[in-house]
């Protein structure tokens, strides 16, 4: 199979990227290089330049590479963004994956994989989230994911494509320095970026249900997100009939404050002490995932904790600064 990787030089991308080459598989990158570099794609892999949302790009390159699959991480991803700018969300993350889905149906693409977002679970009462937990998304981009979701099994179902859905929580860390998170979105960035600077962390809102009043997630290596897209490939290649829908996590919560305490530990700079800010819009309390069903499904297991995402993490941020 070749499979086309959508956001391929981003940072979860190129991760993906490097999971499913040195696993033997043929990939080709489709990039906008709105967020993504030139420089995270390896020496060798095709990089086509664009949208899309550019359907004429699209045909050429699905016929041009005999694109077999597709990989779809290409979007937008900030929580806040999108409830200040709901259309651009659903234009670039609804309507860009419709044009890309159309355009596989014509090409005779059989395979396709998802990148979704625990966002489509919003704040489940529950200790754990499982894929059958009701979907209750909190903001425009959580929505946009459940929303693709749909349209991804719809169009499996009707167009006998076999798809999987991955939902996966709190990303951090690098598989080496040079793929480190470059942009400053994320907590770990976040977190790294004032305390070089001298600036006490924030930490947006200590009032929720939890134990210490911040926010509870279940943070993930990007490692072990890029192995569980190589796994769930490797089933749709050789599943004709899958339709999947798969948390990506570890099962284990970790508070805001918690995770500034790791972080502030493993860079050695411990003051300033973090400082309260006002919540952020669309953020929920605590969502943990339940893995069981990708395990069972993908005998797919996470094998980094979080202190190996932090120190992997901080080892690119040192590399960049």
């Amino acid at each position: 199979m070749t499979w086309l990787i959508t956001g391929g030089a981003g940072y979860i991308g190129s991760h993906v990227v490097k999971a499913m080459t040195e696993g033997g598989e043929r990939v080709v990158i489709l990039d906008d290089l709105s967020t993504g570099t030139k420089e995270r794609v390896p020496d060798g892999i095709p990089l086509e330049v664009g949208t899309v949302l550019d359907r004429a790009l699209l045909d050429r390159v699905l016929r041009e590479h005999a694109i077999t699959g597709i990989v779809h991480l290409a979007g937008k991803k900030q929580v806040a963004e999108s409830v200040a700018r709901p259309l651009y969300y659903y234009r670039e993350n609804v309507e860009g994956l419709r044009n890309l889905l159309a355009a596989a149906v014509d090409a005779g693409v059989t395979r396709f994989l998802f990148s979704s977002s625990a966002s489509v679970y919003g704040m489940p009462d529950v200790d754990l989230v499982t894929e059958d937990t009701p979907c209750q998304p909190m903001s425009p981009y959580g929505e946009t994911k459940l929303a693709g979701e749909w349209l991804v099994s719809s169009v499996g179902a009707a167009h006998g494509l076999a798809t999987a859905s991955l939902r996966y929580f709190n990303v951090a860390g690098a598989a080496t320095p040079e793929l480190a998170d470059e942009g400053v979105f994320n907590l770990v960035p976040m977190v790294f970026e004032r305390l070089t600077a001298g600036e006490a962390p924030r930490v947006f809102g200590d009032d929720y249900a939890t134990p210490d009043g911040t926010c509870v997630r279940d943070y993930i290596h990007v490692e072990d997100i890029a192995s569980a897209h190589l796994a769930a490939a490797r089933r749709l290649a050789s599943d004709p009939s899958a339709a999947l829908v798969l948390n990506i996590g570890r099962g284990e919560g970790v508070s805001v404050s918690e995770m500034v305490a790791v972080i502030q530990d493993i860079t050695g700079i411990a003051e300033p002490a973090p400082v309260i800010t006002e919540r952020r819009p669309g953020d929920p309390a605590r969502v943990v995932a339940s893995a069981g069903r990708i395990r069972d499904e993908l005998g797919w297991a996470a094998r980094h904790d979080v202190r190996a995402m932090v120190t992997s993490a901080w080892s690119g941020w040192t590399l960049r600064h």
